[in-house]
């Protein structure tokens, strides 16, 4: 779904080089509604059989192909992939995607060389996920956002979303499976029997209501008649049951450890405060315990011990019981992390298609909390999945792919119908005829196939199909032997495929790609080549950043304002964010401060210089603001989610009005009152400036120009 119609493309380029040929054959179809295509759909009622299945088929791979499908991408028009996105600023971007929406299917599909038959044998699994809470009590949040254009998207490729929620396999990450572990260990080492099980607070249970103290004498009652006649030397088992058991069915006689008990049904929870409160009070040879029941809820007996040892005995049993049945749910709330755990523990090479927010969504789902830098996340990463390809980076990278791809377009579908059009289409081409080709089959539980349906693209299963059916053919072109690397045993040490191994591009719109072997950052040089863009040298330094402005306001109306002020030459280029804040690119660094300072001079005059100043036809008063490069950065990763850029940054508490790279950040309080003061004694310095040459107060005016330089000045 990461090739949504509303992304920016990258117009990048791939690549292909010869290399021996290997015979593809595939059975011809007819693209019609009715073909179909293979593939295992699993839901929380098949998932324990497929995850069996699936751990021989990972086992075996030479290659896993993974790919996502996602609720959403942005939530907000500014959080969208520009060019003037440092790299530091992308991986924000895609960390708050991947924080924010959820992944409703996930595909894997291993494949496996098949020496014999010359061919590579897929297992597409299309698993379907809801991220339901699985653990009563737990804090692990649920909420996710939903972009409509997703879901519209999601429908139009008849995404089924009552088998998601109703079917969908739930998880829990790495983290939220260790939290919920130690919370379960702090609830059971406490020793005291009372604390665990909530009977010191039970025991002084204020009896305020009427209701309350008759109910507590007739539980007394029938309670001390049930403990009288267990220890009535002349009652037989069957009279003790007789006598204990009332017709309601309320208290039934039970027998748990071997010892004997009443198991307590149909009281509210008030009721069993008072019971439990006489128990204890009145009762010491009875435990009130609590035990997991057949039912989500657990039951409630009074059980006789028959002193104090017995007791403690008994509650150490209960509790046991108790650890052991939390930590057995919480071992079943995993769910899908299961095969997240046989992708990281088999270490085989990943592929994915233009996969990094893929990649981003497994670590913040699957494996905890995204770390807050890019360093530390690539660090991390690299230790979990040590080899990674991006077919897209695969593709851009050499000539004959870019030429057979028309030099523009590398989304997924559009890539597997150019370089495997004997399984998308089902045909061949004359000039597809001589171009080297792999042969794929596919094989579901027992059955294999040769039949493809291209209708099924963006269900997660058949993207990692197409995305996997890609790498191999690039792999052919590339020249490497199939067989020989199945002796050798890895395909990821393969000499021919270092140059694109952890090359991911960074964010779904930039030709930024990061290595995660260095974690160094660097302009994609095979896409920079052929991207038209205007915004090629982006000097971040030179950058300034202007929201609340004036609504309307277009980037012309902006330039010719700054270059009445500066001069003709003085802006590179102006970049919307969104209606409501721009980018603003000076030709020279030092241009940033002036405009700063500027700019916060005459938000805090009112007088006929100022109103009349050229900038003031792009500033909006008080609602203004002005910053650094390094501000969005900051505004870039606060978690919350406004629509407007202007909003957002009001959130999160950037209200001063100008904010400069120069002084220390943690004085940002004092320094607008220092400002205040500056620009207070700057005004008298231009009055007394201007009193100098002649010029009164009425002159000013008249002279803005003057004055316009004396600020440039400053």
């Amino acid at each position: 779904m990461k090739k949504l119609c509303m992304w920016k493309s990258l117009s990048t380029t791939r690549q292909l080089s010869h290399a021996p040929t290997t015979v593809f054959t595939t059975r011809r179809r007819t693209l019609s509604s009715s073909s179909s295509f293979d593939i295992k759909n699993v839901t929380k009622s098949n998932f324990e059989s497929a995850l069996k299945d699936l751990r021989g088929l990972l086992r075996d791979a030479d290659f896993i192909a993974v790919d996502l499908e996602m609720t959403g991408v942005t939530s907000a028009p500014w959080r969208e992939s520009f060019d003037y996105d440092r790299y530091d600023i992308s991986y924000l971007k895609v960390k708050h995607s991947a924080e924010k929406f959820a992944v409703v299917q996930f595909g894997v599909c291993p494949f496996r060389w098949d020496s014999h038959k010359q061919s590579f044998i897929s297992h597409p699994h299309n698993f379907y996920i809801f991220p339901r809470q699985e653990i009563p009590g737990s804090n692990q949040s649920r909420e996710f956002l939903c972009q409509t254009a997703s879901l519209n998207f999601l429908a139009k490729y008849q995404f089924d979303f009552n088998l998601c929620i109703r079917e969908g396999i739930s998880y829990l990450s790495r983290s939220q499976e260790k939290e919920a572990l130690e919370r379960i260990s702090s609830i059971y080492m406490d020793e005291s029997s009372d604390s665990m099980f909530g009977l010191s607070e039970d025991a002084d249970f204020p009896l305020v209501r009427m209701a309350d103290v008759l109910f507590a004498e007739r539980m007394k009652n029938t309670i001390r008649e049930w403990r009288d006649s267990l220890l009535s030397k002349g009652s037989s088992s069957s009279e003790i049951k007789q006598i204990s058991t009332d017709p309601s069915q309320r208290f039934q006689m039970v027998f748990f450890k071997t010892r004997p008990g009443l198991a307590l049904s149909d009281f509210t929870s008030r009721q069993l405060r008072v019971i439990k409160a006489v128990t204890k009070k009145h009762f010491k040879d009875l435990a009130y315990i609590r035990v997991a029941g057949e039912a989500t809820s657990p039951q409630q007996l009074i059980v006789y011990t028959d002193s104090n040892d017995d007791r403690d005995l008994l509650m150490k049993e209960v509790k046991d019981g108790l650890r052991k049945e939390a930590e057995m749910k919480v071992e079943s709330a995993v769910g899908f992390r299961h095969v997240i755990d046989l992708l990281l523990s088999e270490r085989k090479l990943i592929v994915g298609h233009n996969c990094f927010l893929d990649v981003a969504h497994m670590y913040s789902k699957f494996i905890g909390p995204l770390p807050s830098t890019t360093e530390d996340y690539v660090s991390s990463l690299q230790k979990l999945f040590p080899s990674i390809v991006d077919t897209k980076i695969l593709l851009n990278a050499n000539g004959v792919f870019r030429q057979t791809l028309n030099k523009s377009n590398t989304s997924l579908s559009r890539a597997f119908v150019s370089i495997c059009p004997h399984i998308a289409l089902g045909i061949k081409t004359s000039s597809l005829a001589d171009r080297p080709c792999v042969e794929v089959e596919v094989q579901v539980d027992e059955k294999r196939s040769s039949n493809w349906n291209s209708g099924a693209k963006h269900e997660a299963g058949y993207d990692a199909f197409m995305t996997g059916c890609i790498f191999a053919q690039a792999c052919n072109h590339l020249g490497i032997d199939f067989t020989l690397h199945v002796l050798g045993g890895d395909l990821a040490k393969d000499t021919k495929l270092q140059n694109y191994i952890n090359r991911l591009y960074l964010s779904w719109g930039s030709g930024n790609v990061i290595d995660l072997s260095s974690g160094k950052c660097t302009p994609d040089s095979s896409a920079s080549s052929n991207l038209k863009s205007r915004y090629q040298d982006i000097s971040f330094p030179s950058i300034i950043l202007l929201w609340g402005l004036p609504s309307k306001l277009k980037a012309r109306e902006i330039r010719a304002c700054i270059a009445q002020a500066f001069g003709p030459n003085s802006v590179s280029s102006v970049y919307h964010l969104d209606e409501s804040a721009v980018f603003i690119q000076f030709s020279k660094p030092e241009l940033v401060s002036k405009f700063l300072e500027m700019k916060e001079t005459l938000s805090r005059n009112s007088d006929p210089i100022s109103v009349l100043h050229p900038l003031s036809n792009i500033l909006n008063g008080e609602y203004t603001h002005a910053a650094t490069y390094d501000v969005y950065q900051q505004i870039c990763s606060s978690s919350i989610s406004k629509k407007l850029f202007a909003d957002q940054a009001e959130a999160i508490g950037i209200k001063y009005k100008t904010v400069s790279s120069r002084g220390d950040r943690g004085k940002k309080g004092n320094q607008v009152c220092d400002k205040e003061t500056e620009v207070r004694m700057f005004d008298a310095k231009a009055d007394d400036l201007m009193s100098s040459y002649g010029f009164s107060e009425t002159d000013r005016s008249a002279e803005s120009f003057y004055l316009d330089e004396v600020l440039a000045r400053k």
